[in-house]
């Protein structure tokens, strides 16, 4: 059985005896033994991130830069074996994961442009004889907490434009697949990344919890559950850190009566089915403006969903793959359990689900319910997983205001053939992404991710331009050089310009 462990200073390295096992989500059987790092693995990591560190930090963007343009290419090259990777242990379809390869690889790209991104600014004769610049400095050692749903993109969401930046990275991927990450990682190295700017640890809340508490770590990006990002949050800044923390998401779409409707059954099924709906920019609430709207919807979506092909990766035009383990199966299916027993309408019930040939793997299909209100679990938690809930409303306001008062406020979208209404929407929804017949508003790499309200915790969004202030510190200098055989009074007054 192989044996996946921490890359350390460019070198795979054994910590620990303690392991945990990795599944195939389609089969349900062990694909690899994982070490599980502890305190001692941090603080190897955090030792060859300070040894790298003088070096890396003094070296011109434009060097950082090359290295990022020669991982791209690798990343290219490779992209069929990271996504056979991706799609053994997170169970998500081949077209899938060469998809969130690519959206990696766009952040990449990014931070190709380091010499652009790191450019300060400067004013001439801000007073007498004085000049003035900002610069931006890197914050030093900074690390990544990444979840399961997206083990390569998540991840070049984080590192790349932070070592553009001239920081080191101390990464810690989730362990439910962990093997796609770390064949990334040691790309960049094959890239020409010194040793020890990028090291890559496994392990649980112990790891977390040395990160949190190392004094060296200067800032920390996460992303997963909201309870989680709270905590890494609250700790992580208790203890001087700078921290962005992306947490959950519930996310709504709205349809109008004058939708086009047939596009927006296409996209909520996208939205609500890829990946098995193990996204958080996954749509999880139909919100629809009328009954007539709704009964619609429904009698569009429902022979969609009867229609979906759920299975192995491994199978021929699979729509939709298993969910990524039997924990995280269970609660799925309880979850739909929940709302049945709550009062809302099962319309589609896609637990009991056979796979021929996969009988131990985590499979359910598509479910729908209708009738779903704002009291009911299914509502107000993130399931992540294949469950769309149609919620009925009068208007367009009445949609905002239920938005609006969920306490995630990730993603959003409406859909819509009336520029009034969209603009409406766009203004007064409270929501860090919002769509426009657009129903995963994620930002491409040259903007920046993240929500509001408990879906983010930090002043800074992910990658794109908030990705560049929060890995960067911006030092601003005044300067003036007195001229010859001249000599000011000393003044007491605080400067100005009068």
């Amino acid at each position: 059985m192989q044996k996946v462990t921490h890359m350390i200073a460019g070198e795979m390295v054994s910590h620990s005896e303690q392991t945990l096992d990795v599944f195939n989500p389609a089969t349900g059987q062990v694909s690899c033994v994982l070490e599980m790092g502890n305190a001692d693995t941090v603080a190897s990591a955090i030792a060859a991130a300070e040894k790298a560190l003088p070096e890396w930090r003094a070296t011109p963007p434009l060097k950082r830069a090359r290295v990022m343009f020669r991982f791209k290419e690798l990343l290219e090259k490779h992209q069929d074996q990271i996504a056979q990777l991706i799609s053994e242990e997170h169970g998500k379809t081949l077209p899938d994961a060469l998809g969130e390869l690519q959206r990696g690889i766009e952040n990449v790209e990014y931070a190709c442009a380091a010499p652009e991104l790191l450019k300060g600014e400067y004013s001439s004769n801000t007073g007498p004889g004085i000049n003035a610049w900002s610069d931006f400095k890197a914050v030093g050692i900074v690390a990544g907490i990444t979840p399961f749903n997206f083990p390569a993109m998540v991840p070049l969401w984080m590192y790349p434009l932070a070592l553009v930046c001239g920081n080191c990275f101390i990464l810690k991927p989730s362990e439910k697949d962990p093997s796609s990450t770390l064949f990334i990682a040691n790309l960049l190295n094959e890239a020409g990344l010194p040793k020890g700017v990028l090291n890559v640890i496994n392990g649980g809340k112990e790891v977390v919890d040395a990160l949190i508490a190392a004094p060296q770590v200067k800032a920390m990006s996460f992303v997963g559950s909201t309870p989680v990002a709270e905590y890494i949050y609250s700790q992580g800044t208790a203890n001087g850190k700078r921290v962005q923390a992306l947490g959950g998401a519930k996310n709504h779409a709205i349809v109008m009566p004058d939708a086009e409707l047939d596009g927006a059954v296409s996209a909520l099924m996208g939205a609500a089915f890829g990946s098995c709906g193990e996204r958080c920019m996954a749509i999880s609430v139909a919100v629809c403006v009328g009954d007539e709207t709704a009964d619609r919807l429904i009698a569009k979506l429902t022979p969609q969903i009867h229609e979906l092909r759920v299975g192995a990766y491994t199978q021929e035009g699979v729509d939709m793959g298993p969910l990524i383990s039997k924990e995280h199966f269970d609660k799925v299916t309880q979850y739909v359990q929940e709302g049945v027993d709550s009062g809302a309408e099962l319309l589609i019930d896609g637990r009991g689900l056979s796979v021929p040939g996969h009988a131990d793997g985590y499979f359910i299909g598509g479910c729908l319910f209708d009738k779903v209100t704002t009291d009911m679990s299914i509502y107000q938690e993130e399931i992540f997983g294949p469950v769309l809930c149609v919620v009925r409303v009068n208007s367009l306001e009445e949609g905002i205001a239920l938005i609006n008062e969920h306490e995630y406020g990730n993603g959003t979208c409406i859909f819509t053939r009336d520029g009034e209404a969209a603009e409406l929407f766009c203004d007064e929804v409270e929501a860090g992404m919002v769509g426009v017949n657009v129903p995963l508003p994620v930002p491409v790499a040259s903007h920046s991710f993240g929500g509001w309200k408990r879906s983010l915790f930090g002043d800074l969004h992910a990658y794109g331009p908030d990705g560049v202030r929060f890995y960067t510190r911006r030092k601003t200098i005044s300067q003036r050089w007195p001229k010859r055989a001249s000599h000011e009074a000393a003044q007491f007054a605080f400067p100005s310009q009068q």
